[in-house]
């Protein structure tokens, strides 16, 4: 009978448990691959068109992340805490492990764009990019990302790190590259991988 004792040898034997465990490298794959055609991805490719300063554009990325992910991971660290304390070990298992399944749906649906570039362009390049994708962040996959895996993982700084870095690897070729590099991603692959992971990490949360 195939039970989750049977897949977590079967992850154990693959070497997925490894990356699973460590919160950097988890965050990091998770976000950098659900990342590919999510909404602020799609706002980098508008604001290249717009500005013509791409590293305050990369600058702007990694400063709206950091404040935005840190503050995320915090919550999902005291989230996860407040949990232990209010509900049973098992309970809280479930319930992450619920989180992550809806996630692994979620991340189906793909992100429209949306221009609202225009309205903080006299803030220039940094300004704009920073504000925007701050904003952009609020109640996106990948923040709701970053609490469950805060939660999960009770490491503020190595999945704030992780999901920083998951953002960066996204969202910087598509600085540099443009429209050029997001018309030859596999959106559809990533999307259907991106999934994977969250079920994967759903199941992990069961067996942690």
């Amino acid at each position: 009978m195939f039970d989750l004792l049977n897949l977590s040898n079967i992850i154990d034997a693959s070497g997925s448990s490894s990356v699973l465990s460590s919160p950097l490298l988890a965050s990091t794959l998770a976000v950098s691959i659900a990342e590919i055609g999510d909404k602020t991805q799609l706002l980098s490719l508008l604001l290249v068109t717009r500005f013509r300063n791409r590293w305050a554009i990369v600058a702007g990325i990694l400063l709206a992340t950091l404040i935005n992910h840190g503050l995320s991971a915090w919550g999902g660290d005291w989230l996860g805490d407040r949990l232990q304390v209010w509900l049973a070990s098992d309970a809280v298992n479930w319930l992450l492990a619920a989180s992550f399944a809806v996630m692994a749906i979620w991340v189906l649906i793909p992100d429209k764009e949306d221009d609202d570039t225009a309205s903080y362009s006299h803030w220039g390049a940094f300004g704009a990019t920073t504000v925007l994708f701050f904003l952009a962040e609020i109640g996106d996959k990948t923040q709701i990302a970053t609490v469950l895996l805060a939660a999960e993982f009770q490491d503020v700084l190595w999945v704030t790190v992780g999901t920083t870095l998951g953002m960066m690897i996204a969202n910087v070729p598509v600085v540099v590259w443009g429209q050029a590099l997001m018309q030859r991603m596999p959106l559809d692959i990533a999307r259907y991988a991106t999934s994977f992971i969250f079920f994967v990490l759903a199941l992990w949360a069961l067996m942690s």
